[in-house]
């Protein structure tokens, strides 16, 4: 790709908030219930619980609501009613469900062959899982998002800010850096573009989801990286005896990362550990399917199966997406440097 001019670079790197009104009704902030006969005092109490926008005030439930200190059921109903006046969460037509898709951002993986696999690349709006052994590529397709993330839209990127919750200690920002080099990008810029966190345990985990709808509200952020989303559920939680606690705690999570994909007009993409699967049958040289089980399973969009090939290649299935053929598969070569399509004239 060829490299951008220094001046060009300071223009390539994210946009104001104000140039991102022009994009049709992204969200709407939660202070603009103050119009509509709510005091500011209970708009305080909403963000304080990490609720931000009117849109991600909708997504729960009156339960949940009353269980926000000093909201009692009488102002929650008056709140969902106002909030009900300012988004529209009821029926609307196909036409209109169409024209709601084109605001879908699709978000280069870097590699043409697994571009055209995706359709494009990641989807905002969804959640993509990546599952697979370690050293399957995996992580490395995380950190070239994290610098795809920020081209402008015309060169297939998302034209927003990248968020990175590490739950294996496996983020190396050194790797950015000739990842941005190869795109013609500032590293500089573009890791002050990254916002990161490691987590420890799933009750942080979850925390660390609660908190971005502050930041995501503020400024113009299009990924959030989940690497990996079950590790310390897997830690956490142990035996069968917790098992049922830990699906619950899962789905709460997955549930909390559909939101902030469709609240914020975000691209979710997580990836996912691998677990021996003894009914993979005796046809199968080495079953192993992802981890999570259903809920899981469920609450992806699209689910790619990474494996590896020869040498350095390294191997993307669609496992499961409501619009791409599952059958189909391609291959790519990865290294810290560069990715390169299968159709790259790579002489190894």
């Amino acid at each position: 790709m060829q490299a951008f001019k220094s001046e060009e670079i300071s223009q390539l790197q994210i946009v104001e908030r104000e140039e991102l009104e022009d994009e049709e009704d992204l969200f709407e902030a939660i202070d603009k219930l103050t119009s509509h006969g709510i005091n500011a005092g209970d708009v305080k109490k909403l963000q304080d619980a990490g609720i931000y926008t009117c849109n991600g005030l909708m997504m729960h439930t009156k339960k949940n609501l009353t269980g926000i200190k000093g909201l009692s059921e009488a102002k929650v109903d008056k709140i969902c009613e106002a909030a009900e006046k300012i988004v529209n969460f009821g029926y609307i037509t196909g036409s209109d469900a169409l024209l709601r898709r084109k605001a879908v951002v699709r978000i280069t993986t870097g590699s043409q062959a697994l571009d055209e696999l995706l359709g494009g690349g990641i989807e905002t709006l969804q959640i993509t899982e990546a599952f697979g052994e370690f050293r399957s590529g995996k992580t490395q397709l995380a950190h070239t998002l994290c610098v795809s993330t920020q081209l402008p839209t015309n060169m297939k990127g998302g034209n927003g800010k990248v968020a990175y919750i590490d739950t294996e200690g496996t983020f190396r920002p050194d790797r950015i850096v000739p990842i941005a080099e190869r795109f013609g990008m500032d590293a500089g810029a573009v890791l002050d573009n990254i916002i990161y966190a490691r987590a420890y345990t799933y009750e942080h985990q979850y925390n660390l989801l609660l908190g971005l709808a502050a930041k995501m509200s503020e400024e113009p952020f299009r990924l959030l990286i989940v690497d990996s989303v079950i590790a310390l559920f897997r830690v956490d939680f142990t035996g069968r005896g917790e098992l049922a606690e830990r699906q619950q705690k899962l789905a709460q999570m997955l549930s909390r990362l559909t939101k902030i994909a469709e609240e914020f007009n975000v691209a979710v993409y997580m990836t996912n550990q691998v677990i021996a699967d003894p009914g993979g049958g005796v046809f199968i040289s080495d079953p192993k399917k992802p981890a999570g089980g259903h809920v899981l399973a469920h609450a992806a969009t699209v689910r790619l199966m990474f494996r590896k090939g020869k040498g350095e290649q390294r191997v993307c299935k669609v496992f499961d997406a409501p619009n791409l053929p599952e059958s189909e598969a391609i291959s790519f070569c990865y290294n810290y440097y560069t990715i390169l399509s299968k159709h790259s004239n790579h002489k190894k």
